[in-house]
């Protein structure tokens, strides 16, 4: 705008767009903030004066969906609160690329899977790369050595990555994005080895025997987040465990191959028809095997017989009872999922033995 001499205001107006838009607005400001740093964790102030996120690192193997938005939103909400408030916000974004789902997609991705008998090829090309999102069969993938499948799985994460970065920017989350890691990171491997072996030093770190979810067909452990349960068909097996006078006691199970796997005899503390057996013994059909009759309130009265044989392991509520009664550890099943060849020490009967075996 300028003033002429004769006191005539001549204003250079911009001629107005047909229609009001907001494209490349996004890109501007976001240019603007990482330029002046406005969501940056200054760290230098006194730990007071600072608001720490510990932000959850979402899984960059899966899909994003409008729950991680909202999530993500009420904590950049909170974020933005305490930095009006004077806070130096420390606001990090950390991916979660480690386990089974990046496993599962460089596989499917890459068209290969893990040979831990083969050795490292540093000229190893996939034979392709991306499916569409079609699931590639493993007898079809190509063997390679763990540490080519680990250069693979670095590979795809990076790519990942960029692609969840580019949509929380897009939806203007006031992170600082100096501030990232991911799980399979140098840095946090180094960070959760410090932190077991302060725990070493401590006393607080021990072995145990103890349950864990494995998936026999890839050879590698699974988180619980990773499962999903489905309804099939089965069938009760009616068995009789029998006192020491022969008097059996039955139970209905569906799964009989778990029998020599069995370390009691478990019924609800208020089931009327097993509460004179509580701290009795009976031995388990073709093993012989002594166990105790004991109560749990986990036991489901309307369910089957409503007494039930607890083997380590047939499910979470075999855990639970093997934790809080302390029964002995008897596991059975093989990481291939068969059952062992050797007969079990436990099963001390001659013709116990020989029907195991």
């Amino acid at each position: 705008m300028t003033e002429s001499q004769d006191n005539t205001i001549n204003a250079n107006l911009t001629p107005l767009p047909d229609k009001v838009g907001v494209d490349g607005l996004e890109d501007k400001w976001r240019g603007v903030w990482d330029e002046n740093e406005v969501y940056k964790f200054q760290g230098t102030r006194d730990r007071k004066a600072v608001y720490s996120i510990d932000t959850p690192p979402p899984t960059v193997s899966g899909h994003l969906h409008v729950g991680h938005v909202f999530s993500y939103t009420h904590t950049d909400v909170i974020a933005r609160f305490k930095r009006m408030n004077g806070y130096d916000v420390f606001y990090p974004m950390g991916w979660d690329d480690n386990g089974l789902p990046t496993e599962r997609r460089v596989q499917n991705y890459y068209g290969v899977r893990v040979d831990t008998s083969l050795k490292y090829d540093p000229n190893f090309v996939p034979p392709f790369e991306g499916t569409d999102g079609k699931k590639i069969d493993a007898k079809d993938q190509v063997p390679i050595s763990r540490k080519n499948f680990i250069e693979l799985c670095e590979k795809l994460t990076a790519q990942d990555e960029k692609q969840f970065e580019a949509l929380w920017r897009s939806l203007g989350l006031s992170i600082d994005w100096s501030q990232t890691y991911h799980t399979i990171g140098e840095h946090p491997q180094r960070v959760a080895q410090k932190a077991f072996l302060r725990n070493l030093a401590r006393g607080e770190a021990y072995q145990k025997d103890a349950p864990g979810l494995w998936d026999v067909t890839f050879q590698t452990a699974v988180a619980q987040a990773e499962l999903e349960s489905r309804e099939y068909p089965g069938f009760y097996h009616k068995l009789a465990f029998r006192f020491e006078d022969g008097t059996p006691i039955y139970i209905e199970t569906t799964r009989p191959e778990l029998l020599a796997a069995c370390g009691a005899l478990i019924a609800h503390p208020d089931d009327e028809r097993y509460k004179q057996y509580f701290g009795q013994y009976v031995y388990s059909p073709l093993f012989h095997v002594k166990v105790p009759i004991l109560a749990h309130k986990a036991a489901e009265m309307d369910k089957g017989a409503g007494i039930a044989m607890c083997c380590t392991f047939g499910d979470v509520t075999d855990v639970e009872w093997w934790r809080d009664l302390n029964l002995p550890l008897r596991s059975i099943i093989q990481r291939n999922g068969r059952i062992v060849m050797d007969t079990p020490d436990w099963i001390e009967d001659e013709e116990g033995k020989r029907i195991f075996q």
